[in-house]
């Protein structure tokens, strides 16, 4: 248990769990716009303020430039000087903008001399400013102000425009600094209670994050669940979790394989049950044969003879099939190494046929080789020999007296195919299905006759599917058999 809880554990740290990556979607997907949309109100709060504080602010410069312009505050008017009573008006003015927003504004006059300080330190002293110039040349005002959020403060520089000339004429320049320390106290409010309520939200994500990993994954534990259930033998019902598409997916997938293994244990018990009846009856006719002799005690030695020779056949019928009971476990070890050289497929056939043509003699019958083009393969020459020599002495053990046996071989640019087809006594429609399965016979009788063991077809498909080849068949029971192998030219591998 605590092993089981270390490995759960350690997949949700790398991230394979697939609960842990749908919580890290869900909480990254809750947080990141939380955050972004913090920030995004954060700076446009900020940019909104900073633009309504400027226009505030320019407006009452703009009152202020008005009254310097109406009061002759520069002495540009000999015949209307201002009189002291105004310059403290606007003085006063001046000093509650500088009060008002926390700031500093400066008058400066066309000869770029500081007529009047808000801070009382600058007075008559010439100033040179970039945007003071700017301002006199008569840049757009927008161009001249200046947001520095390091150091606190709003410059901004208005220009004193005189409109009774012709044509106007920018007599002065008014140079403001105010402090943003009232936007950003305003921020950092607004800020924390963001923080807050971010918090917050980040809580319930979390939250809701677990509970969706929990939710989404549930289905899948309930197929893990039932997995185990069947490894451990608790059951061997199909299972079945319809929550998604994915899940029926996996459980139709595990279902098959579930009847593939049923259909395998049960092919594996009958396949037990085959080769012990199979080994058994030879024995048992040994037995029969050797207890008849022991009972007959003067039986004539013509007697010995025949039965001796009886037993000889039982003894090589049981060697038959253990040979080829051994060749079939061979061929079924997935692992099993194949000799693969590039070989004439035409001699091999021809070969082949040589060896098989006087029994097909005995039955009178006529074997026939179609080669349509030269083959050169790379295969695993004793396998390829086996599939052949089955196929053809097959063909020539279960067909009629008089009959014929067709051997083509073909080719294209990937595959090559050997088929096989007589003229024999065929094969059953319900039969075709099962000729491949170990120990089955269509005519059991005629099969002890001729000395069948039942594994050759299966052997052959074994040697066939090594090959990463197919075996196809049509037949028509009294009419006789077609078998076309078709195996790639060349060897790929596992």
């Amino acid at each position: 248990m605590i092993a089981k809880i270390f490995g759960d554990l350690k997949e949700i740290l790398t991230l394979r769990s697939l609960q842990a990556r749908i919580f890290i979607i869900v909480l990254v997907m809750g947080i990141i716009p939380c955050v972004v949309m913090r920030y995004g109100i954060l700076d446009n709060y900020e940019e909104r303020a900073v633009e309504n504080r400027i226009s505030s602010v320019q407006n009452q410069l703009m009152v202020v430039g008005n009254h310097l312009i109406s009061n002759n505050y520069f002495n540009l008017k000999p015949e209307g000087f201002t009189s002291s009573v105004s310059k403290e008006v606007i003085n006063a003015e001046l000093e509650m903008i500088s009060n008002l927003y926390e700031g500093r504004v400066m008058i400066i006059d066309s000869s770029l001399r500081v007529v009047r300080d808000t801070y009382g330190i600058s007075e008559g002293k010439t100033i040179v400013s970039e945007e003071v110039i700017r301002c006199f040349q008569g840049e757009n005002v927008s161009n001249l102000t200046n947001y520095d959020r390091e150091h606190g403060y709003i410059e901004m520089t208005t220009p004193i425009i005189d409109s009774s000339m012709e044509p106007s004429v920018i007599v002065g320049v008014m140079l403001t600094s105010i402090s943003n320390d009232a936007i950003v106290n305003t921020m950092e409010a607004v800020n924390r209670r963001g923080v807050i309520l971010q918090n917050l939200i980040v809580v319930v994500v979390m939250a809701l994050a677990m509970t969706l990993s929990v939710l989404l994954t549930r289905p899948f534990n309930r197929v893990t669940e039932a997995i185990r259930e069947v490894k451990e033998g608790y059951s061997d019902e199909s299972i079945s979790v319809t929550d998604y598409a994915e899940t029926v997916h996996i459980v139709d997938a595990f279902n098959q394989l579930l009847k593939r293994m049923r259909d395998l244990d049960v092919s594996r018990q009958e396949f037990v049950e085959n080769v012990s009846h199979e080994l058994k009856t030879p024995m048992a006719a040994i037995k029969v044969l050797a207890d008849s002799l022991l009972v007959q005690q003067d039986a004539p030695v013509e007697l010995y003879q025949e039965f001796l020779g009886d037993i000889t056949s039982e003894i090589d019928r049981e060697n038959r099939i253990i040979t080829d009971l051994l060749a079939l476990v061979k061929m079924d070890k997935k692992a099993q190494e194949l000799n693969i050289v590039s070989l004439n497929v035409n001699d091999l056939t021809e070969l082949i046929l040589k060896r098989l043509r006087p029994i097909a003699r005995k039955k009178d019958v006529e074997v026939v080789f179609e080669s349509m083009r030269p083959v050169t393969a790379e295969v695993d020459e004793v396998k390829m020999t086996l599939i052949m020599t089955n196929l053809v002495e097959n063909a020539i053990k279960y067909n009629k007296d008089h009959g014929w046996v067709k051997v083509e071989l073909d080719a294209d640019h990937q595959y090559f195919t050997f088929r096989v087809s007589d003229s024999g006594v065929g094969i059953p429609e319900d039969a075709l299905a099962h000729i491949y399965d170990r120990f089955y016979r269509v005519d059991k009788s005629h099969s002890r006759e001729i000395g069948g063991t039942g594994l050759g077809l299966a052997i052959t498909k074994s040697a066939v599917l090594v090959h990463r080849g197919t075996i196809t068949v049509t037949s028509k029971e009294g009419q006789g058999s077609s078998f076309s192998v078709r195996i790639p030219l060349f060897y790929t591998g596992s």
